[in-house]
């Protein structure tokens, strides 16, 4: 198998850390570099883009991508971890007559807000992960962070198993647990996320993706499924470069352009990788090495 680079997205499956698909993969593919743009939990499925070879040098592009998630909220019990994964610490009898208007309460989470990480999240804070604070009993003061809500849909209610199913298109940064807490709060009950997917990061999505069960099956399908850089970055407006400024370009000599500031593909007969227009000048930015 040739050398792969670009990006390829793995649908997750149940059980299975971030890690433990970059490992997986990186032995399937047998790829000398590969990385993930975003950790997905261990209980979580879908959509987990991972950078294969020089595709790594794009990861500074993918850290602010917007997410899509399906998502099942328990309701009448309340965990440690606000998952599946947490020790029950609170139960509590579910009235649905009592409870607040469902659609109601998914409408009044849309917009912009502020929300508090759960203390079992990956999030640092001092050096230390917060979910290493929480497993020695501590409770540490966490800073709001700025997230948005662009919608979120009602898909099914389930009172026999008191469960909703829900859809949600969010900002970087939104932790789902603790939006399926607010949302059991604003019911008048408890609830923790039972079952999480994401169906899609910033453009990608499940219908670009490969399971690890497929792959492991038939390695060489991964070649189906790779998203190459100029296919990522098609959007973007091309600048074409003369031969006597291709390798200027290429040791980072500053070019003389008319063009607007902003990112570009850098075309010759062939694609280089992008350059960025600052100030009448062009300088190189990421490049695809032969």
């Amino acid at each position: 198998m040739q050398e792969l680079n670009g990006i390829v997205i793995i649908n997750k499956p149940k059980g299975f850390t971030s890690h433990d698909v970059v490992q997986k993969v990186k032995k399937i593919v047998k790829a000398k570099k590969i990385g993930h743009t975003g950790t997905l939990d261990p209980n979580a499925t879908g959509v987990l883009p991972l950078l294969l070879n020089q595709g790594t040098k794009l990861s500074k592009y993918f850290i602010n991508h917007d997410k899509e998630y399906e998502v099942t909220l328990k309701l009448g019990i309340k965990t440690d971890t606000l998952d599946a994964e947490g020790i029950v610490i609170e139960e509590k009898e579910i009235d649905w007559d009592k409870l607040e208007s469902v659609e109601k309460v998914l409408s009044s989470l849309i917009g912009k807000q502020q929300q508090i990480p759960p203390m079992y999240s990956a999030l640092k804070v001092k050096g230390k992960k917060l979910y290493e604070y929480a497993r020695s009993g501590q409770t540490i003061e966490r800073t709001p962070r700025n997230i948005e809500i662009y919608s979120i849909d009602l898909q099914e209610i389930n009172k026999k198993q008191n469960e909703i199913k829900w859809k949600v298109a969010c900002s970087k940064g939104t932790y789902i647990r603790s939006l399926c807490e607010d949302i059991a709060t604003k019911l008048g009950t408890i609830g923790y996320m039972k079952e999480l997917n994401r169906t899609k990061v910033g453009n990608f999505t499940l219908q670009r993706a490969i399971s690890l069960e497929e792959l492991e099956k038939n390695p060489e399908k991964i070649e189906e499924h790779i998203v190459t850089m100029q296919e990522i970055f098609k959007e973007f407006p091309n600048i074409y470069l003369e031969k006597n400024q291709i390798n200027k370009f290429l040791n980072g000599v500053l070019l003389e352009t008319e063009k607007q500031d902003g990112i570009y593909n850098i075309d010759t007969n062939e694609y280089i990788g992008l350059g960025i227009v600052k100030e009448k000048k062009l300088k190189r930015d990421i490049v695809m090495e032969k």
